[in-house]
């Protein structure tokens, strides 16, 4: 992790508009009838409801949506009791977290109060504006008395992140800890080092799950809480012990896990060398925790560590926990955040983090593989299921133990609105897929011999979207699956080059050269090519050994799509192809075409390429409605390049009169249907959302799909090839998991159309 310097901290938070997070409107607001709407006269109808039935709130404002994080900066962060307004910074970087992870909506409210009673009845005169209360940053033990509260007289959720997000989050990583270990949680013995919000919690936590209190020792700034100690207030009572020591080194003797929640270099490797067998470190004082992730490996081999900082293996970060508690807490709108909830949160984390990670949360931590074990025990805060398991597990609990008060009755569609909320869903994708799984077909892959292709393959497996066939050298791949640990079980995998390929190269060589002799190719030429993965996996197809290919990870696009031509050839009459890429975008899907084949195509190629990519779309159950772009609009220029537009969309309307096409066009009236029927109400799009573009030339098209990809943010899938006479397809180079397996679906659902 790059050390952050004070300048660059201050500037971060002073630059643009000061601060770091800010209210924007939600609905329409530029139009005198959408202020009337907003407020004055038409805001009066949903307060006349809400008057009626204060539920009603729920539908009718951001209450549904909306968290009060609350703080009287009696303890903040790290740094003590400095102040509400020195405070504010956090609990706006509160705001913003809930935000960008769980799409909750956040006002901070700092309130310069620290009696108890007096801060109490602030949090409850305000509580009607919110959905949930999230406390911050107050110090204990006072903290306990006001959640406790709160909790009894508030009906909607009251969180303090400081007891509970530690203990949740450590909670997971305690019982994969265990399952790695093969210890029983009844039968472990615990210290913790520390006394505070976070301990305590965690210790009752702990409890919860299985921990025998008798084997809990808890420590203060003093020493062992002891039943001898005259100094405990009530909370630390509850985890006072009849024992005569009194030191950290005597407590960890023997200990199966030590959690820290005190200050930094207070646990020695000495210490942890008098553990148990497979001991637990979760050192989390930051930013220096109780003992270095190096020093605790230099001193037991056998130990499972965690800390507080993101620069060292599991890092127990409360971020993985309030987001998506409070999100599920509001999807159900919960009258309170209960311990079944909180257990569920557990569970819920403990269990992604034994599922297969995405490429994306490798590649965002720069690491080849992150795999359920001892330096993986807890989700990474940027994996982006967290939202999908969370937050239902815990919107579950709610409903199972009575405090929700909308429940949630399609767990399909929820889990679906919740990656709309953070843009991880597109409906497209999502049918691809589910088209592929109908009728999955053989498809066989080339480069199996690279992680991120055999990871895609899991995936495509585990997703019964395709049957797969791999072409590599067995042994290379099965040492490469299993140091990824990837499960490879039942997968067919053909060596092309082995002995055992022999009689089945001959026959490819046979069938090429009977296909190129009179194309100049000989015989010797033709076996030559079949050690070739793309010759031999298009030759698969071509026999019926196979219902798919693809290929293209580590070659270039004309590479494999030589061999396709050269072997299955073209299909119908347009005797071309064409690349076709699908451009998703905030406003939907977007299919462009050609982007990768024709680089200076006539009229009768751009009608042709149009053709195919119109069949193209209607494999996804969409009526393709295509604009034919140029840098002109309807013969307002008579260039070369507008000419050949326009002649393709005359040979469109003339041999293809039901298709649904116009041009030629600038780009901006082909997206824009309100300017289009302004200035050419006469176009055949009429009114019409434009879903299909067709460009001028191979340079335009392959310049906007990454111009889009790149500065637009959009998620492109492709290339496609549309045009060959079976369903061969190809990967851009280094494509990522995501990418191949999207790939993969497509070619089934190509072979799908195969056999229509």
């Amino acid at each position: 992790m790059a050390k952050i310097t004070r300048e660059e901290a201050l500037n971060y938070h002073s630059c643009g508009r000061p601060g770091k997070i800010e209210v924007v409107p939600t609905k329409p607001y530029s139009s005198q009838y959408d202020l009337s709407l907003a407020y004055t006269p038409g805001v009066a109808e949903p307060c006349l409801e809400i008057q009626k039935n204060p539920g009603d709130a729920y539908i009718y404002t951001a209450k549904c949506n909306l968290v009060a994080v609350i703080s009287n900066g009696t303890a903040v962060l790290g740094l003590g009791d400095i102040g509400t307004l020195a405070g504010k910074p956090v609990m706006e970087g509160k705001g913003l977290l809930f935000k960008v992870f769980a799409d909750v909506d956040v006002f901070d409210i700092e309130v310069d109060e620290k009696d108890i009673d007096k801060f109490i009845t602030v949090v409850k005169a305000i509580a009607p504006t919110f959905g949930g209360i999230n406390l911050e940053d107050i110090k204990a033990p006072e903290c306990f008395d006001i959640e406790e509260r709160l909790k009894k007289e508030l009906d909607i959720p009251v969180f303090h992140d400081d007891q509970h997000g530690t203990a949740i989050i450590s909670g997971a990583g305690l019982l994969n800890s265990l399952e790695i270990t093969g210890k029983k949680i009844n039968n472990i013995r615990i210290v913790i080092n520390g006394a505070g919000a976070s301990a305590i919690s965690c210790a009752r936590l702990y409890k919860k799950l299985g921990v025998d209190p008798g084997n809990i020792t808890m420590l203060d700034s003093k020493g062992v809480l002891t039943t001898r100690r005259t100094d405990l207030n009530k909370y630390k009572l509850e985890f006072a012990r009849d024992l005569s020591i009194s030191t950290l080194a005597e407590a960890i003797q023997g200990a199966d896990m030590f959690l820290g929640l005190s200050t930094g270099n207070v646990l020695s490797k000495d210490m942890i060398r008098t553990m148990a067998p497979d001991p637990v470190v979760f050192a989390m004082a930051n930013p220096t925790p109780e003992i270095s992730y190096e020093d605790a490996v230099d001193a037991r081999k056998d130990v499972i560590i965690a800390t507080g900082r993101s620069d060292y293996p599991n890092q127990v970060n409360n971020v993985l926990g309030f987001p998506f508690i409070f999100r599920g807490a509001l999807d159900v709108q919960a009258k309170t955040i209960n311990e079944e909830m909180k257990l569920a949160a557990v569970n819920a984390l403990a269990r992604l983090a034994k599922e297969a990670v995405p490429e994306q949360v490798n590649t965002a931590y720069k690491v080849s593989n992150l795999v359920f074990g001892r330096e993986y025990i807890i989700p990474k805060p940027l994996d982006p299921r967290l939202i999908t398991y969370v937050a239902p597990a815990v919107a579950k609990a709610a409903m199972d133990t009575g405090v929700a008060r909308k429940p949630i009755t399609d767990w399909k569609a929820y889990e679906i609105e919740l990656m709309k909320r953070m843009g991880l869903y597109d409906k497209l994708i999502d049918d691809i897929r589910n088209s592929a799984r109908q009728n999955p077909k053989t498809v066989t892959f080339a480069d199996a011999n690279n992680a991120k292709v055999l990871k895609a393959i899991q995936i495509v497996v585990n997703e019964g979207i395709a049957k797969p066939v791999l072409l590599g050298n067995a042994e290379e791949i099965r040492n490469l699956a299993a140091r990824h640990t990837i499960e490879l079980n039942g997968i067919p995998i053909i060596d092309i080059h082995s002995p055992e390929e022999e009689e089945r190269r001959k026959r490819y060589a046979t069938l090429l050269y009977e296909k190129r002799r009179r194309k100049g190719m000989t015989y010797e030429e033709a076996l030559q090519k079949i050690h070739d993965p793309n010759y031999f996996g298009v030759m698969m197809v071509d026999t019926g050994e196979a219902d798919g290919f693809l290929a293209g990870f580590s070659n270039r696009y004309a590479s494999t799509i030589r061999p396709a031509l050269q072997v299955v050839g073209t299909k119908g009459s347009q005797k071309i192809i064409s690349g076709m890429y699908i451009v998703i975008t905030k406003n939907g899907p977007f299919f462009f075409a050609d982007t990768t084949v024709n680089i200076n195509p006539s009229a009768r190629i751009l009608a042709d390429t149009t053709l195919l990519t119109a069949n193209e779309v209607r494999k996804f159950n969409m009526v393709p409605r295509i604009a034919l772009l140029s840098y002109s609009n309807f013969g307002s220029n008579r260039d070369a390049s507008p000419n050949t537009v326009r002649e393709a969309v005359e040979i469109l309307h003339r041999e293809n009169p039901e298709l649904i096409v116009d041009g030629e066009m600038q780009a901006n009236y082909a997206f824009n249907k309100k300017i289009r029927q302004e200035k050419f109400p006469f176009s055949k799009l009429a009114d019409m959302d434009v879903n299909t573009v067709i460009f001028p030339d191979l340079n335009s098209g392959n310049i906007a799909y990454k111009m889009m990809q790149e500065l637009g943010g959009a998620e492109v899938i492709g290339p496609i090839v549309t045009g060959l006479q079976k369903p061969i397809q190809v990967l851009q180079m280094a494509s990522s998991v995501r990418e191949i397996v999207n790939m993969a679906a497509i070619t089934v659902i190509d072979a799908q159309s195969c056999l229509e």
